[in-house]
């Protein structure tokens, strides 16, 4: 079975977004097209990338490299759930992706947004979509925005709006074929 990697990508430590992550890494595996992997970014703690070798190489002299290229390099597919900050992406994100090169190539991402205003953090996803095509991965057509994030249930667990796990299931079928359709090529 097709593994996903779903990444929370926020690293601050108080994130809402977490519990937005673990509901979509729930539904994913409750979905059945891939075995599912849950990685929360913060907890990766990558530092700014302090590679001496170009990631294209693949040479990676530092434990934490190695370990996250063998997190994603696992990957067939994956679900970045990603915060908008200031109007774009963030930071540690981007520093996540310039770690790593060849895990990337040629594999599907779905991109999920939050934010707490109306937007959904939809901006900060268009503004990534470049970087993600420059290194070789495939953005799946379908995107999520979740605006007002902020409204959780009192136990810290996210709580979707009426319709949101039908998108995210059509999402999860999009990178299903993409990924099936990775292997057959």
């Amino acid at each position: 079975m097709a593994r996903l990697l779903v990444l929370s990508t926020s690293t601050r430590t108080v994130s809402n977004g977490r519990a937005l992550a673990r509901w979509i890494a729930d539904a994913a595996g409750e979905h059945g097209a891939f075995e599912v992997e849950f990685v929360d970014l913060g907890a990766l703690a990558l530092p700014l990338l302090d590679e001496p070798e170009y990631a294209s190489t693949g040479i990676y002299n530092h434990q934490h490299t190695r370990d996250w290229s063998a997190i994603a390099g696992a990957a067939d597919a994956f679900v970045f759930v990603m915060p908008m900050y200031n109007g774009g992406f963030t930071a540690p994100l981007k520093n996540a992706l310039d770690h790593l090169y060849k895990e990337w190539e040629g594999k599907p991402v779905g991109l999920v947004s939050y934010s707490a205003g109306d937007s959904g953090g939809a901006p900060a996803a268009e503004m990534l979509l470049p970087v993600l095509t420059r290194l070789g991965l495939r953005p799946a057509q379908r995107r999520l925005a979740v605006p007002a994030i902020h409204s959780l249930s009192s136990e810290g667990h996210f709580s979707p709006s009426e319709g949101l796990g039908g998108e995210l299931a059509q999402l999860i079928d999009e990178l299903s074929k993409l990924t099936i359709d990775e292997k057959l090529s």
